[in-house]
C-alpha cells in the first residue's frame, strides 16, 4: 500500500517526497519505491508531531509548504495532494490547509469513522468531529428519498493537510489539548491554539482509507484489480510535499 501512497506523492509534482516512520523496513519500501526515508522517534503520538521532527531535522524553511499524506490513504489520488497544496500557496494569509467532499448519505453522517467539518464564510475551518455536526435540533438534515440528497451543513474530512513549516514546529511544541484527545483527531491542536485551516471542497473523492480490518480487504481488492495507473483512482507513514 505505500507503494501507492509514493506515488501520488510523487505525481502531484512535489519536489520531495519523505517517508518518515519509526520502522526500517518501512523505509526500505519507501527508498526502493522512489522516495526518501527519516527515521523517526517512536514516541509519536500523530503525524504532525512526527513531521515536526523531520522538518526540522532536514533544515526546511518557515515558509515551506509541506502536504503531509498519511501512510493509511493508500486511494488518496494525486489531483487532491495537489489541491491542497495549491490552497494553501493561494491562502497566503493562511498556514494550514485540508479538503472536505459533501456528505450524501445518513449512514455517513452517523459514523463516527466519517470525520466531519463545519466551515464559515470565508472557508475556514470551525470544528473537526466524529459526531454529527451541525446537530438538526429540528430534524430536516436535507436527506432526499432514500437518504440520497446533500447533508446540509457539513463536510465530509479528507484527512490531507498542507502546512507552512512555521506551523509544523508551533504544533509539534503544543502538547495535545483535550479536544484532540477526546475526539482523536490530531487537526483540533491546530484550532485550540488559534491557527486557522482554510478547507476547500476536494475536485475529486478519495478512495477509502484503512482503518479496520474491513478496509484492508476492500482496498487489497481494489489494489488486485488496479489500472496500471495507480495515482488517481475514479505502519505509521508520511509522505510529504516541500
Amino acid at each position: 500500500m505505500l507503494a501507492y501512497v509514493i506515488e501520488a506523492a510523487r505525481d502531484s509534482g512535489a519536489e520531495t517526497v519523505v517517508v518518515a516512520s519509526e520502522s526500517e523496513n518501512v523505509l526500505e519500501v519507501a527508498v526502493r519505491e522512489g522516495g526518501e526515508g527519516c527515521l523517526t522517534s517512536a514516541e509519536h503520538s500523530t503525524g504532525t508531531d512526527r513531521i515536526g521532527e523531520v522538518v526540522n531535522r532536514l533544515d526546511w524553511g518557515d515558509e515551506e509548504v509541506v502536504v503531509n499524506l498519511q501512510g493509511d490513504e493508500p486511494l488518496m489520488p494525486a489531483t487532491l495532494v495537489e489541491q491542497c497544496a495549491t490552497l494553501l500557496e493561494h491562502r497566503t494569509e493562511l498556514t494550514m490547509a485540508t479538503l472536505g467532499i459533501p456528505l450524501h448519505t445518513r449512514e455517513d453522517f452517523e459514523n463516527p469513522n466519517i470525520v466531519k467539518v463545519v466551515v464559515d464564510c470565508q472557508g475556514r475551518a470551525l470544528y473537526f468531529s466524529r459526531a454529527q455536526i451541525p446537530w438538526p435540533r429540528d430534524g430536516g438534515v436535507g436527506y432526499g428519498p432514500g437518504g440520497a440528497s446533500r447533508v446540509r451543513g457539513a463536510l465530509r474530512h479528507i484527512g490531507l493537510y498542507a502546512y507552512r513549516v512555521a506551523a509544523i514546529k508551533r504544533l509539534a511544541q503544543e502538547p495535545p489539548c483535550e479536544l484532540e484527545e477526546i475526539e482523536r483527531l490530531e487537526q483540533l491542536r491546530a484550532l485550540w491554539i488559534g491557527i486557522d485551516i482554510a478547507v476547500e471542497i476536494g475536485r475529486s473523492s478519495p478512495g477509502p482509507s484503512v482503518d479496520t480490518s474491513d478496509d484492508v480487504r476492500r482496498v487489497e481488492e481494489w489494489m488486485a484489480s488496479a489500472a496500471p495507473s495507480r495515482a488517481d483512482p475514479d505502519p505509521d507513514a508520511s509522505a510529504n510535499r516541500a
